[in-house]
């Protein structure tokens, strides 16, 4: 069946970058460890590259992977990603890479000087907090993190629980408002 071209769908993403993030581009996000915002007060957050062989980069697009057991560790000046489970790909042959390598991160070395600095401190450490793509390149989103008590994860669960029945409560009272209004 013959499409005039008019009518056809655009190549290459439909003109320009849709921002979402601070550098420009869109997320692609492959895998996020909510666990970790669970468990930890996040301080503060950066963002990194990856160093991947090829078929970690297939194994990414895939979207099978996991951060949950995760974490930064600060080596000789570099940030190295520990237990990050990227699964082996499936069309592989002996280039596979192992599920549980560890990766190195790429970032400034001021970020680096800052985040071992702070990471030295106790209670503190350098949890991953999601792997994404940004313009066809793997980065992954790093939080400088403060491990929780038992009890201040309980008082953040009831925080979320409080202000779920408030928007439940305000939805309901527009929703009544609305039907006397007609």
């Amino acid at each position: 069946m013959y499409v005039p071209k008019e009518s056809q769908p655009k190549q290459g993403g439909g003109g320009g970058k849709a921002q979402d993030g601070e550098k420009g581009g869109k997320r692609k996000i492959v895998a996020q460890n909510k666990k970790a915002r669970h468990d930890y007060a996040i301080i503060d957050t950066f963002e990194a590259g990856l160093v991947l062989m090829g078929t970690e980069v297939k194994s990414l697009r895939e979207g099978r992977t996991s951060l949950t057991d995760g974490f930064v560790q600060i080596d000789g000046g570099e940030a190295w990603l520990h237990n990050a489970h990227i699964p082996e790909y499936h069309q592989g042959s002996w280039t596979n890479h192992s599920a549980r390598r560890k990766r190195k991160l790429l970032l400034h070395r001021e970020e680096i000087d800052k985040l071992e600095s702070k990471a030295q401190e106790t209670g503190h450490t350098i949890v991953p907090l999601a792997l994404y793509f940004i313009n066809g390149r793997a980065k992954a989103e790093i939080a400088l993190a403060r491990g929780k008590k038992e009890y201040d994860k309980r008082q953040t669960l009831r925080e979320k629980q409080d202000r779920r029945e408030s928007d439940r409560a305000i939805a309901a009272a527009k929703r009544k408002q609305r039907a006397q209004a007609q």
